[in-house]
């Protein structure tokens, strides 16, 4: 069994400003740096002699994450899955979420073209998942390595969602930018362990 960490990207200008960003890539800014590197030192801590495998997005915002919380672990250059990036939201990327909920009413995502739907993100985000870990098993055998996989809040929302049978996260809960979520693969199975929320704004 393998134990995978998703950690979301830190803050950008989009985030600060609530704009949808989906697949649109923005850079972190100086908060999310921030964020990224406490992450950082406190997985630094939790895997003190060990040598995680740290995989990510290639999305700029979750690879400077990435490489932020790679260098602190002393582990060396991360791999890149596009499979991890987040859910693109069509033509609502770069909305305030103001103007979504004036164009297209309730924020529920299924009602925006070009956007990518709930299943497909929930597919891609277990298939995903699978294969970061299938790769570090097969690298890294016999030996069962941790995988720390820096991704995006919807994406690892549906992988909660997934692996907890639907019932988490919370009603009113979000996932902030630079948490970390704990699952447990084995074989084939995905088992949420932890993951930290906070509420809404």
């Amino acid at each position: 069994m393998t134990t995978l960490l998703l950690v979301r990207h830190g803050e950008t200008d989009w985030n600060a400003a609530r704009r949808i960003q989906g697949s649109t890539d923005i850079p972190l800014n100086d908060t999310g740096r921030e964020q990224a590197r406490a992450t950082a030192a406190s997985l630094a801590a939790q895997f003190a002699g060990q040598s995680p495998v740290v995989v990510s997005s290639d999305l700029a915002r979750a690879r400077e994450t990435a490489e932020i919380i790679a260098e602190a672990l002393g582990v060396p250059g991360l791999h890149l899955y596009p499979q991890l990036r987040e859910r693109s939201y069509g033509v609502a990327e770069g909305m305030t979420i103001e103007e979504y909920l004036e164009k297209f009413g309730a924020f529920d995502r299924e009602n925006v073209p070009e956007a990518e739907t709930t299943p497909h993100l929930r597919a891609r985000a277990v298939s995903a998942a699978r294969r970061v870990v299938r790769d570090a098993r097969r690298h890294h055998a016999p030996q069962d390595v941790p995988v720390i996989a820096v991704a995006h809040g919807a994406l690892i929302g549906q992988l909660i969602r997934h692996a907890s049978g639907d019932t988490l996260p919370l009603a009113g809960e979000r996932l902030a930018n630079a948490s970390t979520h704990t699952f447990l693969v084995e074989r084939d199975r995905l088992g949420v362990l932890s993951y930290a929320a906070v509420p809404i704004d």
